[in-house]
């Protein structure tokens, strides 16, 4: 164990300032000194409801990732200080465990538990220990002997990508369908799981990962999301990358993925939510190497006439750490805020998610006191906000990394890069409290949700700080005492707090006892929250395929959504009949026509005969031109010669206008280019019938269904 208390920090503070300067003088560098953590924090610009608190500093932590508290009131941090270092210096980072030995809410000593860490960017508290992201790995370390240092060291998971450190495996969150998710910036990589020796690679690209260890899965989840996750009370999920700080999941990868025949222009699964990107509101002075590069490549992009700029300053280029403010501590106005550093403009974002009843995702846009500034801004250029985390007193802590630079060298051109000093700040290191002027902090007691007796356990999952919620939720899951089953409805039934609702059904499924009665119960629920999961949830209950179909009307654009990917896993011939009714109530949205196509019945020539009992042809519109076309163009690939004759001889039969058969022909005919087996004499004949329709739809039906030898 190693302890450091605060009766030597500040003469090691003023030795290490000492010896910063003294190298400065020398170096005569362009780039300010570093300032104490009192020096710093005074630089900080922050909103007037709020102020900021030193909970750990250098020596107890350097260059902090990631926070965690563990079900007894712990307080892990990640430390990275190889970031950015070359190989030969890698495995430097470990993770230290905080202590407040006397309950002032400032960390007074620190314990290793884990060293000599390659890349280690991520922790998540996990069955008595920590599950660990270090690329190539997901690890589980636990202290088995209680000296406080981890002992039992296990590899899960082995194979993701280990490039850039800033796109590696990371952000490792429980969610609240029992499922826990990663960032993995769609980087390639061929995943094993050492729990599973004998299941097959894990191909990577082009995805972000999730797992669950109570069930030994492991499969690709949409992305791709860089440094920074979030995700909501009701489990939706929200990252980060560098230019874009915002960014929301609307269709889980495990829908498209069941149709390998959609098109890629129809496999968008994610939206950049912001409102107001790319501008930033920056107090810090823009850094030398910064301005010169931005004024060179300007220099070089009107030289050769390109319609492009670059900007040194004001906009988001290191957006990192997105963290959803769940907690109990803040006015009711910042609650289900996300809150998202720039390490280069050394300020602290915040957004407002708003919901809009016409797309289903959520606007994230400014506070009405934020248009024209940010939460947190510093005009010391050192501080670097890298990621947060929400603590059990419904606090938010900034993990700043304290560097001079923070930009990769590989990025900067060789001659700017001689005068950066890419090891100045590798001694440093503060994490920041927020607290609100009307709650501060103070002492409290340690909580200790681990030593929580069963029913206390259910009662938790009704807390209004989502910290307690998700460590009680946990807790249950791993426990896997069933006995608690009926407390747990009980709750479902008659809690008021519809949160509450959503995390009982996700406890009864992690004991393997939800039913179809509660999941129809679920289905019918005043919040539309716990209907969106309760139609993911009916997905394994065909009795509930009824009110499952009847959610593609629902009121709220989200549960209409999940109700129609949800319709797609049944299989009845009613389904079609209810997607027919999702693209004439929601097809202009290009979220809902990629929900319907990505089933088999959404993409069926059964649906294309539902379009006219609901009047879908008797208007045009573009979207519904684009929709048949695209149907068809998945029909072709497909390339079943019993769907694809049944196509031909419904166009040929219907009473459609030439703008409707020229859609769905040059739909068919496009597909069929695509099919698996087509030769080039084939698609060449396909391309021209596929020109054909623009101008005589009918001949180029008859010369599809010639080709394909149908009389």
């Amino acid at each position: 164990m190693i302890n450091f208390f605060r009766n030597s920090f500040e003469i090691y503070l003023a030795a290490l300032m000492l010896i910063f300067f003294i190298s400065s003088c020398m170096n005569k560098s362009r780039y300010p000194g570093p300032l104490s953590p009192g020096a710093s924090i005074k630089t900080f610009r922050l909103d007037e409801n709020f102020k900021a608190e030193i909970f750990a500093a250098e020596p107890l932590v350097i260059d902090p990732v990631c926070m965690q508290f563990d079900e007894e009131g712990n307080v892990y941090v990640v430390s990275m200080p190889d970031a950015y270092k070359p190989d030969a210096v890698k495995g430097k980072g470990r993770i230290v465990m905080l202590k407040d030995l006397n309950s002032d809410g400032r960390a007074d000593t620190a314990m290793v538990f884990a060293d000599s860490l390659k890349e280690a960017t991520s922790i998540l508290p996990w069955d008595g220990g920590l599950l660990i992201a270090a690329a190539p790995n997901i690890m589980y370390y636990k202290d088995t002997d209680g000296d406080g240092r981890a002992d039992h060291k296990e590899i899960l998971f082995t194979g993701f990508f280990t490039g850039n450190e800033e796109a590696q495996i990371t952000n490792l969150r429980f969610g609240i369908d029992n499922w826990i998710y990663a960032n993995n910036t769609g980087q390639a990589g061929e995943v094993t799981f050492t729990r599973k020796p004998k299941a097959p690679k894990l191909v990577m690209r082009g995805a972000d990962f999730r797992f669950r260890l109570d069930r030994n899965q492991f499969e690709l989840a949409t992305g791709p999301g860089q440094f920074g996750l979030a995700l909501d009370d009701w489990g939706h999920r929200f990252f980060t990358t560098n230019s874009i700080h915002i960014s929301q999941v609307v269709i889980p990868l495990r829908y498209l993925a069941r149709n390998p025949y959609l098109p890629s222009n129809l496999k968008a699964a994610v939206a950049n939510i912001s409102d107001h990107d790319p501008l930033m509101y920056q107090l810090s002075e823009t850094p030398y190497w910064r301005q010169e590069r931005t004024n060179r490549r300007n220099k070089d992009y009107q030289e050769n006439h390109l319609d492009r700029v670059e900007y040194a300053r004001d906009h988001f280029t290191a957006a990192s750490g997105g963290t959803y403010y769940g907690g109990d501590a803040y006015p009711g106005e910042y609650h289900g805020n996300i809150f998202t550093g720039d390490a280069s403009g050394n300020l602290v974002h915040r957004d407002v998610l708003l919901s809009s009843d016409s797309t289903p995702h959520y606007i994230a846009a400014r506070a009405e006191a934020e248009k024209s500034k940010e939460f947190l801004a510093a005009t010391d250029t050192w501080f670097r906000p890298v990621n947060f985390s929400v603590g059990p007193d419904g606090n938010l802590y900034v993990m700043d990394m304290y560097r001079q630079h923070i930009e990769t060298p590989i990025s900067i051109p060789d001659d700017l890069e001689a005068d950066m000093d890419f090891n100045a700040g590798n001694i440093y290191g503060r994490i920041y409290r927020i607290v609100s002027q009307n709650n501060p902090a103070g002492k409290t007691a340690k909580p200790q949700p681990g030593s929580a007796k069963p029913e206390e356990l259910v009662q938790l999952l009704a807390h209004k700080n989502q910290w307690w919620r998700m460590q009680a939720q946990r807790l249950l899951l791993q426990r896997h005492d069933k006995a608690v089953v009926p407390a747990v409805k009980e709750l479902f039934n008659q809690s008021n707090d519809p949160r509450a609702r959503l995390h009982a059904l996700y406890v009864l499924e992690g004991l393997d006892a939800l039913d179809a009665d509660i999941v129809r119960s679920a289905l019918e629920d005043v919040a539309a929250g716990v209907r969106e999961h309760a139609a993911m949830l009916a997905e394994r209950f065909p009795s509930c395929m009824k009110s499952v179909l009847q959610l593609i009307k629902d009121t709220s654009v989200r549960v209409a959504l999940q109700a129609t990917l949800s319709a797609g896993e049944f299989n009845d011939p009613s389904v079609a009949t209810a997607l027919a009714d999702a693209v004439m109530l929601h097809g202009h949205s290009a979220w809902f026509r990629t929900a319907v196509l990505s089933s088999v019945p959404g993409s069926s020539v059964e649906l294309l005969k539902a379009l006219p009992t609901i009047a879908f042809y008797d208007t045009a519109a573009d979207w519904k031109f684009t929709f048949c076309e695209a149907l068809c163009k998945v029909i072709g690939t497909r390339n079943s010669r019993q769907q694809v004759e049944a196509l031909l001889q419904y166009m040929a039969g219907a009473d459609l206008a030439d703008q409707w058969k020229a859609a769905c022909v040059r739909g068919l005919a496009a597909g069929l280019q695509n099919a698996e087996g087509a030769g080039d004499a084939a698609k060449e004949k396909l391309k021209a019938i596929e020109g054909e329709a623009q101008s005589n739809a009918s001949a180029a039906l008859q010369s599809l269904k010639r080709l394909y030898e149908i009389k």
